[in-house]
């Protein structure tokens, strides 16, 4: 036994079916193959419909057919063989058996014929839903699902429920994308994937995710907020950005760290003059100042001449006080940073004489060194 393809409607069938499930023609003892190309037809067919080569099994057929016809071979009844069968007119005809067997073997087969049909048309059509089904089980298409729902109506019960609840969780799948979609939400965007790992919208949703805190990153520009991106994202699409903007942000942009260090110059640099100490002051400054008090090229011992000419005969005490309003802005010399400084100092003194002044408010414009030493330094008076 083989399995073909009927010649009349391409159904794979079995070359030993009496017919085809699909289209009623016969098919046992009824069809051929071709020697030549292997398709298969019906016997009477004179030619092979596929590459014409000639069907010897219908003209041996049709040739046998005709010597019967015109040549029978019909044997002489014997004389006596007649006489003996030629009745008498003293006997009455023998009664005919009626062909109720016949009509009973005939009826069987009927039955079996057509209980045979049946079974494999039945076969061939579960055949067609099984493969139908596990085809869009496998599929996340919802148009796939939803048309074997439309084309096996009367499909296994256990399918169909099988395959209305994967077209459900599909539907739900998208809804909830679409709608994360359309919050562009980080925190709905990381539910999506925590919720659905193996969609195939998960690498889009890390990507959306991606530019979302980048987008953020970009917003407070800050070493901190960069660092943030590319912890969160090692290898994400704008690693190299956040580098190139850490690195922008390391030359342009005062670190607190740095900040600490410039104010902590100026405020031992008061120090110095508040207690009149040459060793606090000097340690502030660098061997040769740009500019001090519009001197040009200045020295420490310039510096050392401000303090005394400060401390007047009448002053009792003396004291700087930063309001710590710096404005600071650096820039790169060689490998390291000099910083420009501008920040509001007060000056309290106490006299032997009340009537003079006892306080003034100064503007200090200055620079911090690459040796964290101060090289520049002057100081306008403010009105009150």
């Amino acid at each position: 036994m083989a399995i073909i393809k009927c010649p009349e409607c391409g159904h794979q069938i079995s070359d030993r079916a009496p017919m085809c499930p699909s289209c009623g023609v016969e098919i046992a003892g009824k069809i051929t193959r071709c020697p030549q190309c292997g398709e298969i037809y019906f016997n009477d067919q004179d030619v092979c419909p596929n590459c014409h080569h000639a069907n010897l099994n219908a003209r041996e057929n049709v040739s046998s057919s005709y010597n019967q016809n015109q040549n029978p071979a019909v044997a002489p009844i014997p004389a006596t063989t007649q006489q003996e069968a030629a009745p008498t007119g003293n006997e009455s005809p023998a009664p005919k058996k009626k062909g109720h067997a016949a009509l009973i073997i005939s009826f069987v087969l009927a039955l079996i014929i057509c209980a045979v049909s049946f079974y494999f048309y039945n076969q061939a059509k579960t055949s067609k839903e099984t493969e139908a089904y596990e085809y869009a089980m496998t599929s996340s298409d919802p148009l796939v699902l939803q048309s074997y729902l439309d084309t096996y109506k009367d499909g296994a019960r256990i399918h169909r429920d099988s395959i209305q609840h994967r077209l459900n969780y599909i539907k739900q799948i998208d809804r909830d994308w679409r709608n994360a979609v359309a919050s562009n939400s980080k925190a709905m965007l990381e539910e999506y994937i925590k919720k659905y790992p193996d969609s195939h919208n998960k690498i889009v949703a890390q990507r959306k995710i991606d530019s979302i805190d980048w987008a953020l990153a970009k917003t407070l520009n800050t070493i901190d907020g960069f660092n943030d991106y590319m912890k969160e994202h090692p290898y994400g699409e704008h690693v190299d950005e956040a580098n190139d903007k850490i690195q922008d942000l390391n030359v342009k942009i005062v670190q607190p760290e740095e900040k600490e260090m410039v104010s902590s110059v100026f405020r031992r640099f008061f120090q110095g003059l508040n207690s009149r100490n040459e060793s606090t002051l000097s340690s502030t400054v660098s061997d040769y100042l740009t500019n001090f008090l519009g001197k040009q090229d200045a020295s420490k011992s310039d510096v050392i001449t401000f303090m005394y000419k400060l401390w007047k005969d009448d002053i009792l005490n003396m004291n700087w006080h930063i309001l710590n309003d710096y404005k600071i802005e650096k820039k790169p010399v060689g490998e390291e940073m000099e910083y420009i400084v501008q920040f509001t100092t007060t000056q309290k003194i106490d006299r032997l004489d009340p009537t003079k002044e006892t306080e003034a408010k100064y503007r200090v414009r200055a620079k911090v060194g690459t040796e964290q030493k101060i090289t520049e330094l002057n100081m306008t008076k403010l009105a009150e």
